[in-house]
């Protein structure tokens, strides 16, 4: 089992998830490890782990978000704690706004990615990677005047598939010859880089998941991805501007610092190829330390996390449906 952050538990391992008094116990063939329960928040189920509804109703008593994956790692659902931040109101105006003002949002949202791609890459060109800067002159000077003239979301999904696409071609100049991307395969995914991007992009949408449960927003009404029955889209447009910021800046480093390698952390088998359990180890240790690293903000003027970000882009975007406020996601420039 796990530890990161204080507020997070994941389980890798088989076993029986209980309550046993007011405290959470996990039992498997090692023996029984007790959870504290007052400082969690969230727990990832990333194996086959037995639990019975009297410990849902504890773990909604507790406020405790618990997030289900399957054996590829693939996410499968989101146990939420009782609703309790839920506003009709909010909900008829984010509506309103996606009906009445899609386009402008989702436009902020590509707009923020490209610019923290930008952000990402420069680091390497100022260490030398010459050959990213006609990508990066395209993110800074060519995106930012195609945007405004687009009329229609599926004319920008077209363009924010070019952004992820040239992106990933850089990977051959930041990555060694093992982790280069020669296109992106999700389910499952085919060799290692795509299984670093599948799995930190799904811990990503998680912890979206469980920031938005903070805020009266509905999780099923997005601006940039379709709104769909079968997803929290809204967690998919939230998490876009920070992937490259915490999903891929975790990639580069454990890769780059060999803390993951091929030979030694994924599974392969003959049509995919997994994190195996140090692999998922290294790569969580990792991505909660990115997640709870503080930074100055130079807007907000205090000290805040990634983590925190992502749950102040959350509430941005309430205001701007419910006050009009100009919404604009995560800049990495913003830091000081």
């Amino acid at each position: 089992m796990a530890k990161s952050a204080p507020t997070t538990r994941y389980i890798r391992t088989p076993g029986t998830l209980g309550r046993e008094d007011n405290s959470l116990t996990f039992r498997n063939e090692k023996g029984i490890t007790h959870i504290p329960i007052n400082s969690l928040k969230e727990l990832y189920l990333l194996n086959e782990i037995s639990l019975n509804s009297k410990l849902f109703t504890f773990l909604s008593m507790a406020n405790i978000t618990v997030h289900f994956f399957d054996y590829y790692g693939q996410f499968r659902g989101t146990f939420y704690p009782k609703e309790a931040r839920v506003s009709g109101k909010v909900m008829l105006l984010q509506a309103k706004a996606c009906l009445e003002n899609r386009l402008p949002i989702a436009v902020a949202f590509v707009g923020a990615i490209a610019a923290n791609i930008h952000e990402v890459l420069y680091h390497y060109f100022k260490h030398g990677n010459k050959e990213i800067k006609p990508y990066l002159d395209w993110l800074k000077k060519e995106v930012p005047d195609l945007l405004p003239k687009i009329k229609k979301v599926p004319t920008l999904l077209s363009l924010e598939g070019e952004i992820w696409r040239r992106f990933y071609e850089t990977f051959q100049l930041i990555l060694p010859e093992d982790f280069v991307m020669n296109h992106r395969v999700k389910r499952p995914p085919d060799n290692p880089i795509n299984a670093l991007v599948s799995f930190g992009n799904t811990i990503l949408y998680t912890k979206t998941i469980s920031q938005i449960y903070h805020t009266h927003l509905d999780q099923t009404i997005s601006f940039l991805h379709e709104p769909s029955d079968r997803r929290f889209s809204l967690s998919l447009d939230l998490s876009e501007a920070f992937k490259p910021l915490i999903v891929f800046r975790t990639i580069f480093e454990v890769v780059n610092n060999r803390r993951i390698q091929v030979s030694k952390h994924f599974d392969k088998k003959y049509n995919y190829c997994l994190l195996n359990e140090p692999g998922r180890d290294v790569f969580i240790t990792a991505m909660e330390e990115r997640l709870q690293q503080v930074f100055d903000h130079g807007t907000m003027k205090r000290k805040i996390s990634y983590l925190t970000a992502i749950k102040y882009d959350a509430y941005k975007l309430k205001k701007h449906v419910v006050e009009g406020t100009p919404f604009t996601p995560f800049l990495e420039k913003d830091r000081r």
